[in-house]
């Protein structure tokens, strides 16, 4: 493909995409006679958000669409109503939050720590929790339809009226594994 055809096609891809992922319709384009080189940037919204959550762990309501809060103390932060669909949570400490009603459908929560946690009506169709600790946490009428608890650690953990639809359970801890 000619380097102008590739950047006609990256371009109408981005644009295309961008439609579907508003929280990355920016981005930047170079050309200098090579292939395009495409550099998507995060939005300025999602990064306030993550300033305004670690300076005051707390955001309610805000959008985390698609960003990275891999590695954080997010413990006892309150994040109801938030959207963190798509969004990288991996290793971080959520140890005690206020995560009530709030959209992690596809979020990457493998090896997270959750115990005591409040994900009371919270959407987690098709999230990955394999080997996070849910101890104690309320998932009560929570979606976890399609997720991965491999793994998991739901010790005490409260599910009534979860929906636990072809949910992975494989191996998970402190429920009964025909539950999945």
């Amino acid at each position: 493909m000619k380097p102008t055809l590739l950047t006609a096609f990256c371009l109408l891809l981005l644009t295309v995409f961008s439609c579907f992922h508003p929280a990355i319709a920016r981005a930047v384009t170079t050309t200098d006679g090579a292939p395009a080189k495409i550099t998507l940037v995060e939005p300025a919204a999602a990064g306030d958000n993550r300033q305004k959550l670690q300076a005051t762990n707390a955001c309610v309501g805000c959008d985390f669409n698609g960003i990275s809060l891999k590695d954080l103390n997010l413990s006892s932060a309150n994040l109801e109503g938030a959207n963190l669909s798509q969004t990288d949570l991996e290793r971080t400490n959520l140890q005690g939050a206020n995560l009530k009603g709030t959209d992690l459908r596809g979020a990457d929560l493998g090896k997270t720590l959750l115990a005591g946690a409040d994900l009371s009506g919270a959407n987690l169709l098709g999230a990955d929790l394999e080997k996070a600790n849910l101890q104690g946490a309320n998932l009560t009428n929570a979606n976890l339809q399609k997720a991965d608890l491999e793994k998991a650690n739901l010790t005490n953990a409260r599910l009534d009226g979860a929906n636990l639809q072809d949910a992975d359970g494989e191996g998970a801890i402190g429920v009964d594994p025909n539950l999945f």
